[in-house]
């Protein structure tokens, strides 16, 4: 049994599909890809497979994660799930994190309500999860995330998903807020931390070259529907459907342009 098993997913809202009979699996230890353009059905995915999809929507196909049916269960039975089992990273940190809360607070919740860790214990485990994602500064824990940078807050963001060590992490466009430079910071610690804790990886991005670089096999969606899907190399090297063409064709002459040499006079 994969560690998560997507069948027949279809998400309604007012009569109209947010994403229709959407299938894919995700193995222990395994990096998929989900990638399409905004609207296309991507977060609304990731929320499906957590079972926090807000109200007003109605739900039908199956969800298993790790075994546990999630479609049609109860909150109750799902919230042992979050964190243990599967943990999303969202894409605005600042957003994301509670403004009126220190960071070593919103670490500290997460393994002190699934690890059970109290006092001094709890404390170093904090000060353990902010030093994994590179930021040992004991200062930053008593920080409030208005007070970091960027790439601070992510990374913060980044411990607390992590904190309960969870087998899958959901990471829905991490990066995508930041600057370049910071993009491919937090990606490689994301890379480091994946190969490290052995954890599955369902990585939703809208760059293909971020994708990519960080998963084995993708899922292309576009209009709620997963229009192709297969090893990475294979969507890159031929892809069938005119929409995953198009995203590879577009990728490419990015590329091209990018590498291709200056023109006195013209700035780029």
């Amino acid at each position: 049994m994969s560690l998560l098993e997507v069948a027949g997913l279809t998400v309604t809202a007012g009569g109209r599909r947010l994403v229709d009979d959407v299938s894919f699996t995700v193995a222990a230890g395994e990096r998929v890809g989900v990638i399409g353009e905004s609207g296309s059905g991507k977060s609304v995915t990731s929320l499906a497979i957590t079972g926090l999809l807000g109200g007003g929507l109605e739900t039908s196909g199956s969800v298993l994660l790790d075994g546990t049916q999630v479609i049609g269960a109860p909150d109750r039975m799902l919230r042992p799930l979050r964190g243990p089992v599967a943990s999303l990273l969202f894409q605005e940190p600042l957003t994301a994190l509670d403004p009126l809360m220190r960071v070593e607070r919103q670490i500290a919740e997460p393994i002190r309500r699934h690890l059970g860790l109290r006092g001094a214990a709890l404390q170093q485990a904090v000060l353990g999860a902010l030093n994994d994602v590179s930021l040992p500064d004991p200062r930053i824990a008593r920080a409030f995330p208005h007070e970091l940078s960027g790439g601070q807050r992510q990374r913060v963001a980044t411990a607390i998903a992590l904190a309960a060590s969870p087998k899958l992490l959901i990471a829905d466009e991490p990066t995508t807020a930041l600057d370049v430079t910071v993009q491919d910071e937090i990606l490689t610690l994301l890379e480091r931390l994946v190969a490290e804790r052995d954890m599955a990886l369902l990585f939703i991005s809208h760059d293909l070259a971020v994708v990519a670089r960080m998963t084995q096999r993708v899922v292309v969606m576009r209009r709620g529907e997963a229009v192709e899907q297969g090893p990475i190399t294979e969507i890159l090297g031929d892809p069938q459907h005119p929409y995953a063409q198009g995203l590879v064709a577009s990728a490419r002459a990015l590329d091209s342009a990018l590498d291709a040499p200056a023109t006195p006079g013209v700035v780029r």
